[in-house]
């Protein structure tokens, strides 16, 4: 089964992280790692989240979550 990056995020939007945060969990490419570490920032599980930015190559962003979230779709909208 693929992965819905958008669905994911969607859901992250509308304050359902324990879904999303489920199911991201199982994906280990960039753009899930990358989310994954996103979900971990809205919790507050800075050292989580920046495990999660290392596994996709990438050191965790200096920007809001709101920025974030809009790299983060325009990322799977490109997907």
């Amino acid at each position: 089964m693929a992965i819905d990056y958008r669905e994911i995020l969607e859901w992250t939007q509308k304050g359902e992280w324990d879904k999303a945060h489920q199911a991201v969990q199982p994906y280990s490419d960039e753009l899930s790692c990358l989310i994954h570490a996103y979900l971990h920032r809205v919790e507050g599980d800075i050292s989580n989240a920046q495990y999660w930015y290392k596994r996709a190559r990438q050191n965790m962003p200096e920007n809001t979550l709101e920025q974030e979230f809009a790299r983060l779709l325009e990322m799977a909208e490109s997907q």
